[in-house]
C-alpha cells in the first residue's frame, strides 16, 4: 500500500465492498487483492463480524478502500445486527463485489445480487475457489440475462486476480474517476479568491477543515491567488486589493455579515454550497430549501451529520441551525438527529432532512441518499443551503452556478 492510500481521506477515496455469504472466501479474496493479511481466514463461518477496512492504491484508479463484510446469511440475534451492519457498509459503497463459493449461486446469492442491482450499486461477482470447481454454466448465463459482469478466480492460487481488478475499475463511475470539482470553474490563473474562514470555538484547534484545505488546494492547483481572512478583516484587505477577487467564497455561520460588506459585482458563495455540488445534487438541495417557507408547528425536521463529534455550546447542528429555522419560520418544530454512517429508514416522518456538506462522505453515499429522500417525497438541503434561506442570501450565494 502506497502513503498516499492511507493518507487520502476517507471521502476522496472509492469505495469497494466485498459482500457475499459466510465461507464463500471473502477474507481470503481482500487479502489476497491487497497483498496482504487484512483480514482473519477462517473455515469456521461467520469469522468476520464486523466490516474490516483495507485502505489500498488500485492503479491506475488510484486511492480505494476495500471492505470485508459479514456473512449476508448469518443468522441469530447477532448474525441479524451484522447484516445491518454489512448493509450500511454496502449503502457507502462505489462499487460492490459479491464473492461467490464453490456451491455456485445459492438463493441466497441471488438475493443478494437483486438487492445490490436495486440499490443501483454497480457490481460485479467473483466466483471463488476456481481451484476447487467451476462455476456451472447456468449460473453464468443467470448472471448474463441480469447484465452482471463476473470474473472466475481463486483468492487461494492468486488466479485472475488481475482481472477482478480490471473488472472493478471498469465499474467505477465515471464522475468518481474525475479530480472533484469544487470552486475551479469560478475562477481563473492568477486571478484573487477570498476565502472568510471564521476562528471560532467550533473551529478545529491548530487546523482548517477539511472543506476549506480543500477549496485552498484548489486554488493554488489552478495557479489563482487565496487569501484567507477571518470575517472581522474582510472590509479591511477588501479596500487594500487593487484588483477585484474573481470570488468570495465564505463559512455558511458568518455569511450573514459577510454578505453586507461583499459589493455586489462579486460572486460570492460558500463552502458548504461548493460541497453541496461537489458531493451531491445543488439544484435538488436548493429546492429542498423552500420547503422552509412553508414549515408548520409540530414538522420533525431531521439533522444528519456524516462525522461524529463532542457538541459544543454553539455546535452547529445541535443548536445553531435548529435555532436558526425556528427564528425564520416562526414555527414550533421538532429535531431529530443522526450521525455518522447512520440514516434513517422512516424518512416519510420528516418535513425536511438538513444534511451536514458530506465532507466525511463520498460522493456515491451522498447521492444515495439524496435520491433516497427524492424517492420517499421528502425534500432535503444541507447546512449551507439552509443556513443561507434562513440568513436571506440564498439567491445570492447560488447566483454562480446560475440558479434562482
Amino acid at each position: 500500500m502506497s502513503e498516499n492510500a492511507a493518507a487520502t481521506p476517507r471521502a476522496l477515496r472509492t469505495i469497494i465492498s466485498i459482500v457475499g455469504r459466510r465461507n464463500a472466501g471473502k477474507s481470503s479474496l481482500i487479502n489476497a487483492l491487497c497483498g496482504q493479511e487484512v483480514a482473519i481466514v477462517s473455515s469456521q463461518a461467520g469469522t468476520t463480524t464486523d466490516a474490516v477496512a483495507k485502505p489500498y492504491e488500485l492503479l491506475p484508479l488510484g486511492p480505494v478502500t476495500f471492505f470485508d463484510t459479514a456473512g449476508l446469511d448469518d443468522e441469530g440475534e447477532l448474525g441479524a445486527q451484522r447484516i445491518k451492519a454489512t448493509k450500511k457498509v454496502l449503502c457507502r459503497s462505489d462499487v460492490a463485489v459479491a464473492v461467490v463459493g464453490e456451491d455456485g449461486l445459492q438463493a441466497k446469492d441471488k438475493e443478494i445480487i437483486e438487492d445490490i442491482l436495486a440499490l443501483r450499486i454497480p457490481l460485479a461477482v467473483a466466483f471463488n475457489k476456481k481451484d476447487i470447481s467451476a462455476p456451472a454454466e447456468a449460473d453464468l448465463a443467470w448472471l448474463r440475462a441480469k447484465n452482471v459482469p463476473f470474473e472466475v478466480v481463486s483468492a487461494a492460487a492468486h488466479d485472475n486476480l488481475d482481472a477482478l481488478k480490471n473488472l472493478i475499475i471498469s465499474l467505477v463511475p465515471e464522475d468518481q474517476k474525475k479530480e472533484p470539482l469544487l470552486a475551479g470553474d469560478l475562477f481563473e490563473a492568477k486571478d484573487i479568491v477570498l476565502l472568510v474562514v471564521p476562528i471560532d470555538l467550533s473551529a478545529p484547534k491548530g487546523r482548517l477543515i477539511l472543506p476549506q484545505m480543500q477549496v485552498l488546494r484548489e486554488v493554488l492547483d489552478k495557479g489563482a491567488k487565496a487569501i484567507a481572512v477571518k470575517e472581522s478583516e474582510l472590509s479591511e484587505i477588501l479596500s487594500q486589493l487593487k484588483a477585484k477577487p474573481a470570488l468570495v467564497i465564505t463559512d455558511s455561520q458568518v455569511v450573514m455579515k459577510v454578505a453586507p460588506i461583499v459589493p455586489l459585482d462579486i460572486p460570492l458563495t460558500t463552502f458548504s454550497i461548493l460541497f453541496a455540488r461537489n458531493k451531491g445534487d445543488l439544484p435538488t438541495m436548493f429546492a429542498g430549501a423552500q420547503r422552509i417557507d412553508t414549515l408548520k408547528d409540530g414538522d420533525k425536521i431531521l439533522i444528519a451529520e456524516a462525522c461524529s463529534h463532542h457538541a459544543m455550546d454553539d455546535d452547529i447542528g445541535k443548536v445553531k441551525i435548529p435555532n436558526w429555522l425556528k427564528k425564520y419560520s416562526g414555527k414550533n418544530l421538532e429535531f431529530e438527529f443522526c450521525h455518522g454512517g447512520d440514516f434513517p429508514e422512516d424518512l416519510e416522518k420528516y418535513a425536511l432532512v438538513v444534511h451536514c456538506g458530506a465532507c466525511m462522505l463520498n460522493r456515491m453515499e451522498m447521492l444515495r441518499r439524496l435520491k433516497e429522500c427524492v424517492r420517499r417525497g421528502v425534500p432535503i438541503t444541507n447546512y449551507g443551503v439552509a443556513i443561507s434561506k434562513t440568513q436571506g442570501v440564498l439567491e445570492r450565494v447560488v447566483k454562480p452556478f446560475g440558479l434562482k
